[in-house]
């Protein structure tokens, strides 16, 4: 195996070559098509790092594949190696790892690419691969895309299979991945789904929230405008709906009264609902860590980098305290977010609160963003929907995004919609960019 170079921009823990079997069918899905996979999937014969130069150490090589990595292979792609994660895959979002480097994002060098699923992002952003495979639990596909200028998706919950994907926390682990356009994202979905292919339907609904984009830093107004624009040419205004996200969950969602008045003092997202689920989301996900790993960390006791450590340790004093009342928030989130979107409707939000933060801030500098991106991040995650990141381009030097929602099941139709509207999208963003400057 080939270690990592010095112009592969650090997305790389190595580089090695898994080609389709000899004689395969001609004209496969993928074929032509390079990819790169996140160090959490299992590939036989090798050692899964997890992130984490002792986790590696402590644990044998796999001894069976990835049936994603299998499933790309099979459909003509080329695996080139395994890309830089977060250690544990616990990442703050913005994909810094103190043992293998932080990825360079090739897009804006001195931000971070984001996490936990950095390399693999910065891997598809730099060109080095087509398409690349990450896993997003609370973001870390959705994340490291918009911080990188590329397309991410997040599909449902359980749609794709995790097996011999190593655990962060179950009942919200996906595999997703990242791509350049969406014509390749789309290409990869139809090979990783286990859902049969629908023909392209029209949104009956589409959601776009004013609450949710005053919580963005800049470019606020533009970047609703871009959307109502995009949608109003292509579907027409009768379907386009400005619903207050955060006052509706608040109604829909009864059991978030106790979590909203012990998060609404100190919350920074803006929208107290939205931050209650935050909150929610994040007491489930560390307790589903701390059974995962606990065992492994008391044993080991890993040197772990700074900020990954308090979460660890944070996850690991975790208790079942109102964990049931978590898991009745996310019941009622789904069937609140089902009602508003349906079958076909779609609900745009920023992926992320702004541009992607400086590398190397103090960590109370990045409390606000970190607070702000959990709590739009948390929508998809707590309801178990799909969600997709599409670049708008460059504003400022820096990279801007948009995110669209579609119901659990509705994979198919959000990767539709999305490459039938990337070009009016990216027609409106550079109008909205030349009328801003």
């Amino acid at each position: 195996m080939e270690v990592k170079g010095d112009d592969d921009y650090g997305a790389f823990v190595e580089r090695f070559e898994l080609r389709p079997p000899p004689h395969s069918p001609p004209h496969q899905p993928l074929q032509g098509l390079t990819f790169a996979v996140k160090d959490i999937f299992d590939i036989s014969g090798r050692v899964t790092g997890f992130g984490s130069p002792e986790w590696a150490k402590t644990h044998g090589p796999a001894t069976s594949t990835s049936p994603v990595v299998l499933a790309a292979i099979d459909a003509g792609a080329v695996c080139v190696g395994i890309t830089v994660m977060d250690e544990m895959a616990y990442s703050s979002i913005d994909g810094e790892n103190v043992h293998h480097g932080t990825p360079r994002n090739p897009c804006a060098p001195d931000r971070v690419p984001g996490g936990s699923s950095s390399g693999s992002a910065v891997a598809v952003a730099a060109k080095l691969v087509d398409f690349s495979l990450g896993t997003d639990t609370g973001g870390s596909v959705r994340v490291p895309a918009a911080c990188c200028g590329i397309f991410g998706f997040r599909p449902s919950h359980g749609i794709v299979s995790t097996t011999n994907v190593i655990p962060m926390a179950q009942s919200f682990d996906t595999v997703g991945w990242f791509a350049r356009d969406p014509i390749t994202l789309t290409r990869v979905g139809h090979v990783l789904f286990q859902l049969p292919i629908e023909a392209t339907k029209q949104p009956t609904r589409i959601v776009i929230p004013e609450d949710c984009f005053q919580c963005l830093s800049s470019p606020t107004d533009q970047i609703s405008h871009i959307l109502n624009k995009s949608m109003e040419k292509l579907f027409g205004s009768d379907i386009i709906n400005h619903e207050n996200l955060g006052d509706y969950i608040r109604h829909k969602v009864p059991s978030l009264g106790k979590f909203m008045s012990n998060t609404s003092e100190n919350q920074t997202s803006g929208i107290p609902s939205l931050a209650a689920i935050s909150h929610s989301m994040l007491r489930l996900q560390r307790s589903e860590f701390k059974a995962n790993h606990e065992e492994w960390v008391n044993t080991i006791k890993p040197n772990l980098g700074p900020g990954i450590s308090d979460r660890v340790s944070g996850a690991l004093s975790e208790t079942s305290e109102n964990i049931e009342w978590c898991r009745a928030i996310r019941t009622e989130l789904h069937a609140a977010m089902c009602a508003l979107l349906e079958d076909h409707g779609v609900l745009a939000i920023p992926t992320i609160p702004g541009p992607p933060p400086k590398l190397r801030l103090e960590p109370s500098a990045l409390e606000p963003y970190h607070a702000r991106a959990f709590s739009l991040l948390s929508i998809a995650g707590m309801s178990r929907f799909c969600q997709i990141n599409i670049p708008l381009g460059m504003h400022d030097n820096l990279p801007v995004s948009v995110s669209l929602l579609a119901r659990h099941g509705a994979d198919h139709f959000l990767l539709n919609l999305a490459q039938a509207l990337y070009p009016t999208l990216k027609e409106q963003a550079s109008i909205a960019w030349e009328l801003g400057d």
